[in-house]
């Protein structure tokens, strides 16, 4: 598995040669080997790459991201169909029933609302952090009462401040769009890896969406990244990211997280593989007992060095 995020924010050609990443710019030439990448963020309109490129990121399963005008992530390439019992696999995801959908569903609420309160309590604010752990306690099956939407209105307020909405055009927005696209893209690479089908959901269902499963795993890791911007930005900036920062972002991936399901840390990528492991495990041996492996944020601030550049 790769363990380094490139980030190409200044023109540049891209190939292919001796199984690395070839990048020629104005300023000089450097190569990465393929086997070192997880992934490659291409961050400026003046890139040109060959299509024997592309094919050899598709075989080492490297997920590459593109983005808009604006500079956020908007089109991710994926490894098609990789894995070796990908019909086994994909029979057992579209066999699963709805009653199971909602359990998994179910857990991944619980552990993100837990990560909130964990985060709110590392930004010093016990009382919401206690009221966020609370409604996690009341999660149901499928989460019909939608306590998730009723901890954000209160988390991200506790969070960033009385002002702050999601839909505003500032930093802190910005900052966190741009890592939850990333995560996002790292979760659908791995889900693509092991088989299973991204537009088939546990909760989310849209049918415009290719990455539903995506959006669902990604839920417990939000809460993560947020924590993560906080540390590395602690006074919200008012420019827009530059690409050094979208480079802070990106490391993310790279940062030690600790899992539900065992002891000890483990880097973000490794944790999003096990946690797609697990619930291809959950789908193939559905008579056993088998919990999801979600990050968690408990502890974090007592581990010396988590999350933390």
């Amino acid at each position: 598995m790769g363990w380094r995020s490139v980030v190409i924010s200044q023109p540049a050609r891209l190939s292919c040669a001796h199984r690395a990443l070839q990048i020629e710019q104005d300023q000089g030439k450097a190569q990465v080997p393929l086997e070192d990448i997880s992934v490659l963020v291409l961050d400026q309109p003046q890139v040109s790459l060959s299509a024997s490129l592309l094919s050899a990121l598709a075989q080492e399963q490297i997920a590459v991201l593109t983005v808009g005008a604006d500079h956020h992530p908007n089109g991710v390439l994926l490894p098609f169909l990789p894995h070796s019992r990908g019909v086994k696999v994909m029979r057992a995801q579209l066999a699963l029933s709805g009653p199971q959908q909602k359990r998994l569903w179910q857990s991944v609420v619980k552990q993100k609302l837990r990560n909130q309160a964990d985060v709110l309590l590392q930004q010093g604010q016990p009382e919401v952090a206690t009221q966020v752990q609370s409604l996690a306690a009341r999660v149901r099956s499928g989460d019909p009462d939608n306590l998730e939407a009723q901890a954000a209105r209160v988390y991200f307020v506790a969070l960033f401040g009385r002002d702050f909405q999601r839909g505003q055009e500032r930093f802190y927005n910005a900052a966190l769009n741009y890592g939850y696209a990333v995560i996002r893209a790292a979760i659908a690479r791995t889900i693509c890896s092991y088989g299973l089908l991204p537009a088939f959901g546990l909760h989310h269902c849209s049918e415009l969406n290719a990455f539903n499963l995506a959006d669902d795993l990604i839920e417990p890791w939000r809460p993560m990244l947020d924590a993560y911007i906080l540390r590395q930005f602690p006074n919200e900036l008012e420019n827009q990211l530059t690409p050094q920062q979208k480079g802070v972002v990106v490391a993310v991936l790279h940062q030690d997280v600790v899992l539900t399901s065992q002891a000890g840390r483990c880097s973000s990528l490794v944790a999003i593989d096990t946690s797609v492991q697990s619930l291809v495990r959950i789908l193939n041996e559905p008579a056993k007992t088998h919990q999801l492996a979600l990050p968690s944020c408990s502890g974090m601030q007592q581990q010396e060095g988590l999350f933390e550049a």
